[in-house]
This record gives structure tokens, sequence and C-alpha cells, in this order.
């Protein structure tokens, strides 16, 4: 029997059944795919013990995939308080005859690497964000933003230079700045089913009110939600007739929600939330008629390929790996709230240019349909299975 153990971030909740939940992102069909290759999965993760969750979350175990729950903690602070807890934890989840896959960075996967570097034991990263642009100016609010930004990024270095294999959810963006000199793949994460796919581009509207549309966390300011706002505010004030609605949630909404009114700007910008359902946030982008993501940092967005799989026009940042999803002529350097009017002003006062993009869009998405990515990551969940067996027996 070969065993996986993958580490993540990502915050969960736990009810007293002992069935762990979450409310958007890596629900149990997101671990089924490593069940193709590996008898069962432990995700190590943050597990919050809770009475209920609300009846629209969705379900994270379940057969043959288990969590070891790491002490829960929000930020730096609440991290330190439970360090050493969190390292214990970490470390037991990992048993001798385990294979290993780390989501990198992530401070879990830190404390398990070091373990693993004392026993020569192999593990494989999937490298899905860049901490050199988490914290970026503006990105983040906190006291210590410069030295994460400048230690952060060589502790994931580290972690992919000494890796037996790396996957990364870009196609060279993410490779290019943390380099794996064993095994590699570019296979986004992007969990993209045909019914999510439309049957052909738009034809956008020339008149009338244009409605935009952003999805992302607004626990920190990585998506740059505050950008997109001052930037609507001044296309306002231009004379365009625009609609903002925001998808997410988190600590800095409500500052974005006064900054929104302060612009003048409370009966144009909508906030609604995080959206559990993938229906619902599909219904909201049908609805719009832009979407923009001038994120600070990105992987590969998600929300920007469900995005065009539903035609949508977009327009994003320099950063991660939206070139990789958009031509040049359709992003802005992030955290300039002039550029990001200028090319939304141009954008929609372009038919012809929408309809291209429209359509362009579409067939971007086509290429990270579930049945092509899952190929490249088969082949790489096998090639972790088979370097930890080859490992394993070689100690015997």
């Amino acid at each position: 029997m070969t065993n996986v153990v993958v580490t993540l971030e990502h915050r969960f909740d736990r009810t007293p059944d002992d069935k762990v939940w979450t409310q958007t992102t890596f629900p149990y069909s997101f671990w089924m795919r490593y069940l193709q290759v590996f008898d069962r999965v432990r995700v190590v993760a943050r597990v919050r013990d809770v009475p209920k969750v609300p009846s629209d979350w969705k379900q994270a175990n379940g057969e043959g995939v288990e969590f070891a729950a790491i002490p829960y903690y929000i930020g730096p602070w609440q991290y330190l308080l439970k360090a050493w807890q969190v390292r214990r934890s970490a470390r037991n989840a990992v048993q001798p005859n385990d294979a290993v896959i780390l989501r990198v960075g992530s401070t879990i996967a830190g404390h398990i690497q070091s373990m693993l570097r004392q026993t020569g034991h192999p593990y494989a990263v999937e490298v899905v964000a860049d901490p050199y642009d988490v914290f970026a100016p503006g990105s983040v609010k906190h006291p210590l933003r410069p030295f994460f930004r400048w230690s952060s990024p060589r502790r994931l270095r580290r972690h992919c230079r000494e890796a037996a294999a790396a996957a990364y959810v870009t196609k060279y963006a993410l490779q290019q700045r943390y380099p794996c000199a064993n095994f590699s793949v570019g296979v986004s994460d992007v969990d993209l089913p045909e019914r999510t796919l439309v049957s052909s581009s738009r034809l956008p509207q020339k008149q009338g009110t244009f409605n935009l549309v952003f999805v992302g966390t607004m626990a920190q300011l990585y998506k740059a939600p505050d950008v997109l706002i001052d930037a609507v505010g001044a296309c306002v004030q231009e004379g365009l007739d625009l609609k903002l609605t925001l998808i997410g949630d988190g600590k800095h909404r409500s500052e974005l929600e006064a900054r929104a009114k302060s612009l003048g700007l409370g009966e144009r910008v909508s906030f609604l939330g995080q959206l559990s359902s993938g229906e619902a946030v599909m219904t909201q982008l049908d609805r719009a008629d832009l979407f923009v993501l001038p994120s600070h940092q990105e992987g590969l967005p998600r929300a920007m390929v469900e995005a065009m799989a539903r035609a949508l026009p977009c327009i994003g940042s320099t950063v991660g790996g939206i070139p990789e999803l958009l031509p040049p002529e359709d992003m802005v350097p992030p955290g300039n709230v002039t550029a990001l009017a200028t090319k939304i002003r141009e954008v929609i006062t372009d038919c012809d240019r929408m309809a291209q993009m429209s359509a362009r869009n579409l067939e971007t998405a086509k290429e990270y349909r579930d049945e092509i990515l899952q190929k490249q990551r088969i082949e790489f969940y096998r090639y972790v299975r088979e370097i930890t067996a080859a490992w394993l027996e070689k100690k015997r």
C-alpha cells in the first residue's frame, strides 16, 4: 500500500461527527485526483473544531482521504504562540513509508521538509504561489513584510532545489524563479469540468451599464481589490457607466466597503461575500461584461480561468502565471490605478476588441480541461510513488 501525505495552508473546519469541511476549495473531489495513483491521502492542514457548518459547505474527507489536523492559527502572531505544537503535529503526520508532496511555500511544509532532510526521505513539491510577490508593497499590511519578502523566496528556492520532483501551476513563470534540478512538470491545479465551458464566445453590448466582476480573497490584499475600486472610481469620474461586483470575503472587506463609499460608489459597487457553490459564481460571471483581476501576486489564477471558460473578456496584471493566460495588451502593471482605469476604458469602449477577447479567452480555457491536465498530474504522481518506493527498497 502506498500512502501520500499532502500539506497545504488552507484552513478547514471539523464537526463532532469527524467530518472535515471547506467552504469552496479543496473538497473531497479535489483529493480524488491523488487516489488515482495512491491508495490513501493524508492531508496535513489547519483544522478548527466547530459545532456545525453552513449547509452549503463541502465535505473534504471521505473514503481514502483523512486529515492530520494542525493546531488552528491565523497570521504570524497566532502562529508564534503555537509554533512548537504546529511543528510537532506536522512532523508526526508523516510516517516512514509515506510518499510526501509539499504544497509550497508553506510554514507547515517547512517543518516537514527540515525533518525529511535529516533522514534523506525524498519529497516532491507543488509550487502554487510566489512569496516574493505575496509580500510585495500594497499586498500585505504587516510590519515584518520586508523581512518576509526577503526570507520566504529563499526558503522556497531551497525547498525546490532539494526536491526530488516538482509540479508548478504555471508553464514557466514559477519555474524560472524557483527551479527544481530533478523531474518537473508545469500543470495547473485548476479543476475545470467540461460543463463549465460555454459553447460559444460573447457578443458584447454596445451601450448601457457595463458590469465588472472580481473574484478573490479579502483576507489580504493580494488580489488588489482596493486598486480595482480606485480604478472604477476614476472611470466613473470620467463619465463611464460602470458597476462592480466583488465576490470574496475577509478581514479587509469593511475597509473596502468604506473605500467604495468614500469614492461615491455606494450604488455602483456590490459586495457579495464568499459564494460557496460553483453555480453561484458562474451565475455572476455570466451576468458580467468584464472580469478584472489586478493582483499583486498569483500562481495561475483559478478565478480567471473560470471566467475565461464563460467566454468573459479579462483584464489582469503582469504577475505570476497571468501572462500565460492573457496577451500583453490585456494586462497592466500591478498596483497602478491609472493604468488599470485606462485599460478598463480602452476595453469597454471597443466592442470589436471585447468580442476578440471573448473568443480568445474561451479557446485558452479549453487548454485547462480536466481530461487534459489530469494526464500530466498522473505522470507526476507516479514518479513520486516510484522514487519513494525505490528509496524504501534501498533502505531495506
